[in-house]
């Protein structure tokens, strides 16, 4: 990296932040008077040799930490760190959805777990229509899915982990029967108290002081959860009688997996769903399993990205990313107003095939997903691109020419229908524009954790944010995942609404091979924005050679114009929020363009992130000053 290019990396990353130097190893070595320059960053890096935990919540981080300090690998800590933030409601409960990406050392391959919940029997369009509803209900006993999560940390933990189910809930439980509440929940509970208490036993749980000014939990207050506390020692109590019945630690995780999803924990969840008005059965949640699957990868100029399948979003990075290697983004500058556009224009057209294309690969019709992830397909895209202007119209492509077939839904890529679907998207009130950002940015949290034996996992675990409802005694807060289904086959025919199948979700956790090794491994929360805020970070780290932690802090911007998988399902094309940092000329320069630009002052999004450095086999993480993320390494 020549000194101009790494001076204008200094100066775009933060602004206004103090530098240090730091010597860069590798050159140094050839080099002694070469430096890296390194931007000071608002949290620390984090290093360390044996192993590292980074997640939403700090108490979740330390419950990681614990499974380490057992002598557990990075599965065992992940699958902690997923409990204790279900059981902190750091925007999901146990009710939601867990989705995991593990590279095995053992077998040096990448595995995806997926463990998203189903649509429940009944759950179709002409029922939801007889409601009045143009999409399934963003809150409530009918927004949900069946729990995933329960099921995702047993399968990861028999399969990938060493300890038992006793270890790894033991943190949750000791949170469950009580631990001091942080103000970002208890407030966000405060919030949306009046919609809680349509749910009785939601408001039993959350609103400890009915009737009194504040009757959400005050910060630093203990809040308990006995339900909840009851229902994972009965996990842990299935899991002992199978251990001394003489059953393997396989068999004895699987006992506690059958307590919850046909034994008495099952009744009494389904009862509590039912009785609230919801759809979901004893059927639905024996029939349901998570899966172990293959995950999704391109290769961008010599490193291999990792994404779930297309029942997420995160093939949108990857296309975006094959879109990308069209141009020389180092020659347009970091974050100059080409730069911005030009990465902006790319998830324009990603985005598009991921409204249209993507959706549950086990149901018919089969998603194209050779054509979508084709290099030709997304040399066709690129020269699209206009460099003058945004397109405001930006809508799906054919992939189907480039995997040799003819694209059964040919018809409703016309122009006409298309643009009729689209002025529909963005009719919005002004009432309803504060609720669409919100949608827009809706739920989750990340998970990241690696260990010197080679084990890297990602995970972005989510569903039952609040305000949630909670299914009877169990104390389980339920998903509100099944939101993101459509009922008109129009809009999207590969994710119509339909009984035991996945909705087509945004979580996306990922990971990064460079030379051949696991290299990187990140996640982020919030919705829609998720692959837009890891494709920047990526490139931060990729193209322009910054740690995770500065990757993780460095100004992003944030696009609205794909279709929100969450509510009303709306966009906003063209509209953009960029750091307050960008300077005048570029904002010049972008509104020319047609952007509607909004500032702030932290635009990076909540990134978690850990970087193995085989050179020296040492492990760096990055975790965002956007929220409360935190990690700790040994």
């Amino acid at each position: 990296m020549n000194r101009t290019i790494r001076t204008l990396l200094l100066s775009c990353t933060l602004a206004g932040t103090l530098l240090m130097t730091q010597p860069d190893t590798a050159q140094a070595q050839e080099n002694p008077a070469v430096v890296r320059a390194f931007a000071r960053t608002q949290k620390p890096p984090l290093h360390g040799k044996h192993w590292m935990a980074i997640t939403g919540k700090p108490l979740a981080a330390t419950a990681g930490a614990l499974m380490f300090q057992r002598g557990g690998n990075a599965v065992d800590a992940a699958c902690a760190m997923i409990a204790a933030t279900s059981t902190m409601w750091d925007v999901l409960h146990w009710g939601g959805e867990t989705q995991a990406l593990i590279y095995d050392p053992r077998t040096k391959k990448v595995v995806a777990i997926n463990g998203l919940g189903v649509a429940p029997t009944g759950a179709t369009p002409e029922f939801y229509r007889k409601k009045g509803f143009e999409y399934p209900p963003a809150y409530g006993p009918l927004a949900a899915v069946t729990p995933g999560t329960p099921g995702g940390i047993m399968l990861m933990l028999a399969e990938y982990g060493t300890l038992s189910l006793a270890d790894v809930l033991g943190p949750s439980i000791e949170l469950a029967d009580g631990y001091p509440i942080e103000a970002e929940t208890a407030d966000r509970i405060e919030r949306w108290r009046d919609k809680l208490k349509e749910w009785p036993y939601s408001k039993q749980v959350m609103l400890p002081h009915l009737g009194e000014a504040r009757e959400a939990p005050h910060p630093g207050e203990i809040f308990r959860q006995p339900d909840l506390a009851a229902t994972l020692r009965k996990l842990v109590e299935a899991e002992a009688q199978a251990r001394a019945a003489g059953k393997s630690r396989k068999e004895a995780i699987q006992a506690a997996y059958d307590r919850f999803y046909r034994g008495d924990i099952a009744r009494e969840f389904v009862r509590g769903v039912q009785e609230q008005g919801g759809l979901i059965t004893l059927g639905d949640l024996d029939r349901w399993e998570p899966l172990v699957e293959e995950p999704l990868t391109t290769r961008y100029r010599g490193i291999d990205v990792f994404k779930l399948d297309v029942w997420t979003q995160g093939p949108a990075l990857l296309q975006s990313l094959n879109i990308l290697e069209n141009f020389d983004l180092k020659a347009l500058g970091y974050n100059s107003a080409n730069y911005i556009h030009t990465v902006y224009q790319a998830m324009n057209l990603a985005f598009a095939d991921r409204d249209f294309y993507y959706g549950d690969p086990y149901f018919p019709p089969q998603e194209p997903k050779r054509g979508l992830l084709s290099k030709e397909y997304a040399k066709a895209r690129a020269a699209t691109i206009r460099m003058d202007r945004n397109d405001a119209n930006a809508g799906p492509g054919d992939p189907y020419p480039y995997q040799g077939e003819q694209n059964p839904f040919a018809e409703l890529l016309r122009p006409q229908q298309r643009a009729a679907l689209d002025d529909a998207s963005r009719e919005l009130s002004a009432q309803s524009l504060a609720a669409f950002k919100e949608g827009f940015h809706n739920g989750t949290t990340s998970v990241v954790a690696a260990d010197a034996a080679g084990w890297l996992v990602a995970v972005t675990p989510s569903g039952g944010w609040v305000p949630a409802t909670i299914a009877g005694r169990t104390g389980i807060g339920l998903s509100q995942r099944l939101q993101s289904f459509v009922l008109d086959p129009k809009l999207n025919p590969f994710n119509v609404l339909e009984p035991g199948k996945r909705p087509r979700v945004t979580l996306t956790p990922s990971l990064a091979f460079k030379d051949g090794k696991p290299w990187l491994a990140f996640a982020v929360q919030g919705g829609d924005s998720q692959d837009q805020n890891l494709l920047q970070f990526f490139l931060n780290v990729a193209e322009f050679g910054m740690t995770p932690q500065e990757a993780a802090e460095a100004a992003n911007f944030e696009s609205f114009q794909m279709r929100s998988s969450f509510d009303e399902h709306k966009s906003q094309p063209g509209r953009i929020v960029l750091h307050e940092s960008v300077p005048p000329w570029v904002r010049k320069e972008l509104a020319a363009r047609g952007y509607r630009q909004e500032f702030q002052p932290r635009t990076s999004g909540p990134i978690n992130a850990i970087l193995l450095d085989h050179a020296h086999g040492t492990i760096w993480g990055g975790s965002s000053n956007f929220g409360e993320d935190y990690g700790i390494a040994w």
